[in-house]
C-alpha cells in the first residue's frame, strides 16, 4: 500500500506553474485518470495537459484554470484537458466536454486575462470563449448551449458558426440533424440548469478549508481495511488508512455534509460503523 500511495505522490507532485487546473472543492464521487492511473480527486490536486476527469452520480466538482476563470461539472460528468498554455500574452486552452453538465465562468478579476479558449461539447458542437459566462451540456439526445454573460462562438456540426452575443441565448443541436436556430431561454429554465453544475446543497463538499471528516471503521484486520480502503477509492471516494484499522475521508466543509455522507456509506465497503468526526 505504501508503494501505491508513493506512485501516487510523484505522479500528482508535478511543478505548479505547469499546471492549467486546479481542483478547487469535490462533491464526491470524482476521479482523476492521468497515464492510465486513475485516482480519487481531491482539493488541491493540480490538473495536466491530457488529464481526464469524471465525476460520478450525484459528484460535482469546480475547477479553477490557472488564468482565474472557473469550470463546474455536474454529476456523470466527462471532462477532458487537451492542451492549456499561454502564448505571447494570451491564455489558449482546448477542453472537451465528453459528456455531462458544465459552466465556464470569467470572474470581474480575470476578466482583464487575455484568453483563447476553445471547449468541444460532446464532439459535436465547438465554443469559443475569450471572457464570458456560459452553460452548456453534452448528452446521447441533444446538446445544449447557453450563454450567461458576454459573447461566444459556436460551432455546430454543420460546420457554421454563430455567435451568441446576448444573455439567455441560446444553441441547441442533436447527433442526427444540424443545430437549431438561436433562440432565447426562458430564465427559469436556466435557473434549473444551473443547478445541474452547482453543489447539491446537504450533500458533502469538500475543499481546502474542510475541518470535518467521515470514519469508517470496525474492520477486523489492517487486510481487511485496507480492502475497503482499495474499494472505497475505485468508487472515486478519497479515503486514507489511520491508525487502528479505521479508513478517513477527511476536508469535508460542515457537519452537514460530513453527516449525510456517513450515512451514505454506512454499511458500504466492508466497514461495521460511519460517523462523521470534526
Amino acid at each position: 500500500m505504501k508503494n501505491i500511495l508513493l506512485l501516487l505522490s510523484l505522479l500528482l507532485s508535478l511543478p505548479a506553474l505547469a499546471a492549467p487546473a486546479v481542483v478547487e472543492s469535490v462533491q464526491f464521487p470524482a476521479t482523476l485518470t492521468r497515464n492510465a492511473l486513475t485516482v480519487p480527486l481531491t482539493p488541491g490536486i493540480e490538473l495536466m495537459e491530457k488529464d481526464e476527469v469524471r465525476t460520478g452520480t450525484g459528484g460535482r466538482l469546480l475547477l479553477r484554470l490557472s488564468e482565474g476563470s472557473l469550470v463546474r461539472l455536474g454529476q456523470n460528468a466527462v471532462f477532458q484537458i487537451e492542451s492549456a498554455r499561454p502564448k505571447e500574452g494570451v491564455f489558449t486552452a482546448a477542453m472537451n466536454v465528453v459528456t455531462g453538465a458544465f459552466r465556464f465562468t470569467t470572474d470581474a478579476l480575470s476578466k482583464r486575462n487575455k484568453r483563447d479558449v476553445k471547449i468541444v461539447v460532446a464532439r459535436n458542437a465547438t465554443i469559443g470563449i475569450r471572457g464570458t459566462d456560459v452553460w452548456g451540456r453534452g448528452r446521447d439526445d441533444k446538446d445544449i448551449v447557453c450563454l450567461i454573460e458576454g459573447k461566444v462562438d459556436v460551432k455546430g456540426n454543420d460546420g457554421k458558426t454563430v455567435t451568441l452575443g446576448q444573455p439567455l441565448d441560446f444553441f441547441q443541436s442533436t447527433r442526427s440533424a444540424p443545430p437549431q436556430p438561436v433562440g432565447k431561454v426562458d430564465p427559469a429554465q436556466l435557473a434549473e440548469w444551473a443547478k445541474e453544475t452547482d453543489p447539491e446543497p446537504g450533500r458533502a463538499l469538500a475543499g481546502a478549508k474542510g475541518a470535518w471528516r467521515v470514519v469508517m471503521e470496525g474492520y477486523a484486520s489492517r487486510d481487511e481495511a485496507l480492502g475497503g480502503l482499495r474499494a472505497l477509492r475505485a468508487a472515486g471516494y478519497p479515503g486514507e488508512l489511520g491508525a487502528g484499522n479505521i479508513v478517513i475521508i477527511a476536508g469535508i466543509g460542515d457537519e452537514a455534509g460530513a453527516t449525510s455522507l456517513a450515512q451514505a456509506l454506512t454499511g458500504q465497503y466492508g466497514s461495521r460503523s460511519v460517523r462523521a468526526v470534526r
